[in-house]
């Protein structure tokens, strides 16, 4: 017979009702402004569900009616330093947070009018949602992207989970700043089972991060009920796997919900780590749209009916009336008020076209910003000294290329203490995997941050701490092939944030990965990243192919404002060459190629590590080959007037990359230099590459998969072939 012992978690998971009292005690004047918060938030959603109704909102328009409560009780303990990310359904939260930040505390909507800002907040707001130039991201975030940084609302998110982990990031810029500000990340049920938020949750725990993890359980992931879900249907009990505070409450109920955000902040600001609240709320309406979920079958009108008979809007009435605080002339009154400011800035944003109602057609924006702000301008590099190799100002040797990553990191974290490093064994084995952060641990305590395997958690922190503005983090994927694990983070928030919020918000990540083909790791294991990063806008790509070039790179990318992906390569790692022995603090441009070998036969196009087989290929065939490094491989970074000066002398060009055919760079390259230089052009631009499908571990299939020297001769040799001039 075995000996039993039942276990208890670590952290505490309660569940937290509100009583007369704490109604009492929270007194007319707070219970006020939350009724008055309420009436806004329900009059301006039942404006946008009008619009929608008439088909003037573009795209989804996720209705919050029923669910304010949750979000009105935990704003009204926030203060605007503490920051938000919401979920596509989040136009409550984003109002709630707002109206925290600009409603005066003193304003009693009984007696007076609703102020002014408040009424421009509503404008702004509902500008965004449809996309028009007022709006808060200028019309490109509409109703699932609302930001406004001076709040604290740093973004809501159409991708469920999609914001958890970029909280994390502000998290974490929070604990490092020290003043007692907190994190909150909102998400519904159908968020819980996303990898991205366990991951999150895992980390703040790990960290101990001030963040709280709301959980806006309203039973229903469109149509799909939480019983459809998963096995336990109290999402807060995840707290419990993580060791982290976990409160369930009444949603319908904000004095309970404010009573558990109180809870969790004395966690939270007393430096204890994150939190989970669990609220169980009901959207009035389906998913999206003025419609009911019983009119899809999937909810019965006597769930809803029960459901509405819980509004956290009358029960804060009934609350207040029983106590005498408020009249049902002056609810009705705060009613009508709130619905006259909605319906001022559905006014103020469309006119009456005969018998229907449209957009004003000057509000809307002009088709000529469709790609402003997608990067920054790179006026931060005004003023930098710029430098090449051939004029290098201080003494340069031979290094080893893996020597100066380390280098001129300890020296960027040297000079500027907003940089940090994260990502996987980076902190033990002398350097990570392969030596890149050798020493640094030990020099920077507390900056090089190891992480667990989740990259989707930790590349996400990154994000939102390089979105908060106040560090520069510096993330470590061992492989590349890791990207598709964090996808989401990677694609879809990190490389379209400055654009997706208006332009204005910057991003200055730095993502550091190796290409390992040879190494015998594999199909998932041996990517080369430049062909997948560059079909997303918004990432910035260098791959250097010397030690010098590196240095002056990553001294580039580390200033730049934009994500920047740093591509490295195992075999130049531990070969030698030209690079800084003493002074690391240059930098070479942005968008900057290379003639590295002139020649005038035909134009080589090629990075990292195929820029010194390129050369060599063309010295040992005695060819007169001009070898042009890129170095800059997204598209606003590719340097044309490099390239195509040298097509106009050699009227030939070939795209030379190692990896395969699938996934890839050249394929990109050689269909705009085809379209650039057609005029110039005696032939087809000719590739040389790898075959179709990723290396295998088999070191001849392997071998069989990406371009060597070999291939390249032999490219060479077809190359003058059809230029009339075969090789004997």
């Amino acid at each position: 017979m075995p000996k039993i012992t039942n276990l208890t978690y670590q952290a505490p998971w309660q569940e937290i009702r509100s009583t007369a009292k704490d109604w009492d005690g929270l007194g007319a004047g707070a219970l006020m402004r939350m009724l008055h918060h309420l009436h806004v938030i329900r009059a301006f959603e039942e404006a946008v569900l009008e619009l929608d109704g008439q088909g003037l909102v573009h795209g989804p328009a996720h209705s919050s009616i029923g669910q304010e409560g949750g979000a009105v009780g935990v704003m009204a303990e926030l203060h605007s330093g503490d920051q938000i990310t919401g979920s596509h359904r989040g136009h409550h939260q984003f109002l709630a947070k707002g109206l925290r930040h600009i409603d005066p505390s003193d304003y009693d909507p009984r007696k007076e009018p609703i102020p002014g800002q408040v009424k421009e907040f509503l404008y702004r707001t509902l500008a965004e949602i449809l996309g028009l130039s007022d709006g808060f991201c200028k019309g490109r975030g509409g109703s699932m992207h609302l930001r406004w940084v001076e709040a604290g609302a740093m973004g809501t998110n159409a991708i469920v989970g999609g914001g958890v982990p970029i909280a994390n990031g502000l998290a974490w810029a929070k604990s490092w700043q020290g003043q007692g500000h907190v994190a909150f990340t909102f998400f519904g049920d159908g968020a819980v089972n996303i990898g991205s938020v366990p991951e999150s949750m895992n980390l703040a725990a790990l960290w101990n991060l001030p963040i709280c993890f709301f959980i806006e359980n309203n039973g229903y992931a469109v149509s799909t009920t939480v019983n459809e879900e998963t096995r336990e249907t109290r999402m807060s009990s995840r707290g419990a796997a993580y060791g982290i505070p976990a409160f369930r409450v009444d949603g319908m109920d904000p004095v309970a919900v404010r009573i558990a955000t109180q809870m969790a902040l004395d966690v939270m600001r007393s430096g204890k780590g994150p939190t989970i609240i669990e609220a169980e709320v009901y959207r009035f309406f389906h998913h999206g749209g003025g419609l009911l979920g019983s009119a899809f079958g999937y909810r019965s009108k006597e769930e809803e009916a029960t459901w509405r008979e819980r509004d956290p809007i009358l029960r804060i009435a009934r609350e207040m009336i029983t106590r005498h605080w408020l009249s049902e002339d002056e609810n009705a009154a705060i009613r009508a008020n709130a619905r006259g400011a909605a319906r001022e800035a559905l006014e103020r944003l469309t006119e009456m076209d005969g018998a229907k109602r449209r957009i004003i057609p000057r509000l809307w924006p002009k088709p000529e910003f469709r790609d402003e702000g997608l990067r920054g301008d790179l006026s931060e590099f005004a003023g930098v000294r710029f430098e090449e190799l051939e004029s290098a100002s201080a003494a340069v040797g031979e290094v080893k290329f893996i020597d100066v990553v380390a280098q001129v990191m300890g020296r960027n974290m040297e000079k500027d203490e907003r940089v940090f490093i994260l990502g996987e064994d980076i902190h033990q084995l002398k350097g990570g995997t392969n030596g890149a952060t050798r020493g640094l641990a030990a020099r920077f305590p507390g900056r090089v941050v190891p992480t667990p395997i989740s990259e989707q958690g930790f590349v996400g922190l990154a994000g939102g701490v390089a979105m908060e503005g106040s560090y520069r983090p510096v993330v470590e994927f061992m492989y590349p092939d890791f990207s598709l694990v964090a996808a989401d983070q990677v694609f879809n928030q990190i490389a379209k944030a400055r654009h997706m919020f208006g332009g204005d918000t910057k991003m200055p990540l730095v993502l550091r990965t190796k290409v390992a083909i040879g190494t015998g790791y594999g199909s998932q294991h041996s990517m080369d990243p430049a062909g997948l990063y560059a079909l997303w806008p918004g990432w910035r790509i260098v791959a250097p192919s010397t030690p010098f070039d590196y240095a002056g790179l990553m001294n580039s990318a580390l200033l730049c404002e934009d994500p920047v992906l740093v591509i490295e390569h195992v075999a130049l790692y531990n070969a030698s060459g030209p690079g800084p022995l003493t002074d690391f603090d240059y930098f070479i441009p942005l968008g900057k190629a290379k003639v590295v070998r002139p020649g005038t036969a035909f134009t080589v196009l090629t990075y990292l590590a195929m820029t010194p087989l390129a050369i060599k290929a063309a010295d040992e065939m005695g060819l007169d080959v001009e070898v042009i490094d890129l170095r800059s491989l997204d598209r606003a970074g590719i340097d044309w007037a490099t390239i195509e000066e040298s097509v106009r002398k050699t009227n030939n060009v070939v795209v030379l990359e190692q990896s395969p055919l699938t996934v890839s760079y050249g394929a990109m390259l050689s269909d705009e230099v085809q379209r650039r230089c057609f005029d110039h052009l005696d032939q087809p631009v000719a590739r040389i590459r790898g075959g179709e499908a990723s290396p295998s571990v088999s070191k001849v299939l392997e071998r069989a998969a990406f371009v060597g020297v070999e291939e390249i001769k032999a490219g060479y040799a077809t190359m003058m072939a059809d230029m009339g001039r075969p090789i004997a």
